[in-house]
């Protein structure tokens, strides 16, 4: 990201010039000084986890806390006010704050403030909406068919073993049904119905953090783990599947033959990526003439809109009861725990998240074995394991470097810059544009709230304008040009009217306090004195077209870097 100072020469530049070019400011609260560094020193590993009953925060900072002074890495400061609660309720809420809101944090004098405000965030509507967005686009890409579930999901505070257990079984008909118990479940599985090889390494990266698909022709090259065995073992466990008439079925029979890269036929048993082998019951196929009464049977169910009868036995219910049993659950626990830790510090404790194995080790392996435990034997509560992960100082440093090359990131020495998701830009961009002088006249706290997700619900549609999130994330041509071109930038964001932070603008006596008001409405923080200078100068020269003045203003501050990215 680029230094503060490119805000002010940008500006300048543009001041003498006498008009702001239709391009962003680029700011740089999200100064992330990037560069490579080798690897950090290995911390030595530690006899045993420490005890189950401490904090997960406290837990979280004394495993960093040592691998940082193993690798003599002295951590940046802890983020200011204004900048961590902006990156708080991103992550929790998934909006910046309004201007009330960061004024009354930043000036709260209660130690405890920041569990305050996580706990209230926690509770509201507006987390159940952000979670809803961020696992919709893990387990669905996005495409909103699991929201319904997930809504219900996080408002009841499912387990992860539950949410697991209702996707894989998918109990129920589909969408359309709404009497069947878990209908929106199914819609996790039937878009992969047709491609149990794509089924099975979907439900192997999202639900154990392995992409197993290179052991699909092959043993894995890189990895010793990861068979053939494992992926056709896992494959069986879906093999029996199929949809009918909207509805997911299971059958009684069906086997998964393979061939070795020697051109050996192999038939695959049941593996778990453990290698542990289940048992269940024989079976015999059933010949020709049964199979065929079987689909003439599954016809007229369809026809009818009737669920398929039940198997006997089901083989995606040994694999949901064999994943969290007591011996295997591991690999569970620690996948979502990796995932989630990804989300809220930018980078795994295992990176790539999908690449869980004995040669891509974790960066602190005891850390990662410590919250596995702790996330199973409470019930795999994923707002718990969240408020403990925001809650760590490790969490809330700054995410700017000064102190010479920037640590390894797997150190977790520094904050990550992360790229605001489409969710989160759309939501940010419209609780950004609103009147601030409109909170301080809602009755209370929860008003407030539940005006502000009201506002940021508003701005779904545009989510999919932007660019989605990627490892290595570049905002695209089309993201540029929509900011650049689209009317409708301007009618929505940078409308004149009297709710909105252009109106407000216009209000305001001297161009000093339209500057003032644009930096801290949009951008979370108190603007400084120079930024104020330099703004107030571009429109005092621009006060033949006033209203265009502050809305370039607003719009320049809207796309800039530093609006753009969790910092």
């Amino acid at each position: 990201m680029l230094k503060r100072d490119a805000l002010l020469r940008f500006v300048a530049v543009a001041t003498l010039a006498g008009a702001l070019p239709f391009g962003g400011v680029e700011s740089t609260r999200a100064n992330n000084n990037v560069s490579s560094s080798t690897a950090a020193a290995p911390v030595a590993a530690l006899k045993k986890l420490e005890p189950a009953e401490r904090p997960i925060a406290a837990v979280i900072d004394l495993y960093i806390d040592q691998k940082l002074a193993a690798a003599k890495v002295k951590p940046a400061p802890p983020a200011d006010d204004a900048n961590l609660l902006r990156r708080i309720m991103l992550d929790l809420v998934g909006r910046v704050p309004t201007p009330l809101e960061v004024k009354e944090f930043v000036e709260s004098k209660a130690a405890n403030k920041t569990e305050l405000l996580v706990d209230r965030l926690i509770a509201s509507e507006a987390f159940v909406d952000h979670q809803v967005n961020e696992f919709d686009w893990l387990l669905n890409e996005g495409k909103g068919t699991l929201r319904p579930y997930l809504a219900d999901a996080f408002r009841e505070r499912y387990g992860w073993d539950r949410i697991f257990r209702d996707l894989i079984l998918a109990e129920g008909a589909s969408k359309d049904d709404k009497k069947a118990a878990g209908h929106e479940a199914v819609e996790f599985l039937k878009p992969r119905m047709k491609d149990h090889d794509r089924l099975t390494n979907d439900v192997s990266s999202l639900f154990f953090g392995v992409n197993i698909s290179c052991a699909q022709c092959h043993d894995h090259p890189l990895a010793k783990d990861w068979k053939q065995d494992h992926f056709y073992g896992l494959k069986s466990f879906f093999a029996r599947t199929y949809e009918n008439g909207g509805f997911v079925g299971e059958r009684d029979y069906g086997l998964v033959n393979y061939l070795t890269p020697a051109g050996e036929s192999r038939q695959a048993k049941l593996m778990f990526l453990t290698g542990h082998t289940p048992d269940e019951p024989q079976r015999d196929e059933p010949d020709n003439k049964a199979k065929k009464a079987e689909q003439e049977m599954l016809k007229k169910l369809a026809d009818k809109k009737q669920a398929p009868p039940k198997p006997s036995f089901s083989r995606r219910q040994l694999l949901v009861n064999t994943a969290l049993s007591n011996g295997q659950r591991d690999v569970f626990a620690r996948s979502i725990v990796n995932r989630l830790w990804a989300r809220f510090f930018g980078q795994g404790i295992v990176s790539p998240v999908d690449q869980m194995h004995s040669a891509n080790p974790p960066s602190h392996p005891e850390l990662l074995a410590w919250l596995a435990r702790d996330m199973a034997d409470h019930n795999f509560d994923l707002p718990r394991l969240m408020r403990g992960l925001v809650l760590s100082k490790a969490y809330g440093r700054d995410s700017r470097w000064t102190a010479g090359e920037r640590p390894a990131p797997e150190l977790f020495a520094v904050a990550q810059v992360r790229p605001l998701s489409p969710h989160q830009y759309a939501a940010s961009m419209r609780i950004a544009t609103a009147d601030p002088e409109m909170w301080s006249k809602l009755a209370d706290e929860k008003t407030r709230m539940q005006r502000a997700t009201s506002l940021a619900g508003s701005a779904r549609s545009w989510a999919s304008s932007f660019a989605p999130l990627t490892d290595n994330f570049q905002i695209g041509v089309g993201e540029s040009l929509l900011l650049a071109n689209d009317a409708r930038i301007w009618s929505e964001f940078l409308s004149d009217a009297g709710d909105r932070l252009v109106g407000r603008m216009k209000t305001l006596k001297t161009p000093q306090e339209q500057a003032e008001t644009a930096i801290t409405t949009v951008l979370g923080r108190p603007a400084d004195a120079e930024e104020t200078k330099l703004l107030a100068e571009y429109m005092t020269a621009r006060k033949d077209r006033a209203l265009e003045a502050a809305r370039q203003v607003v719009w320049s501050l809207l796309t800039s870097s530093e609006f753009r990215f969790n910092y």
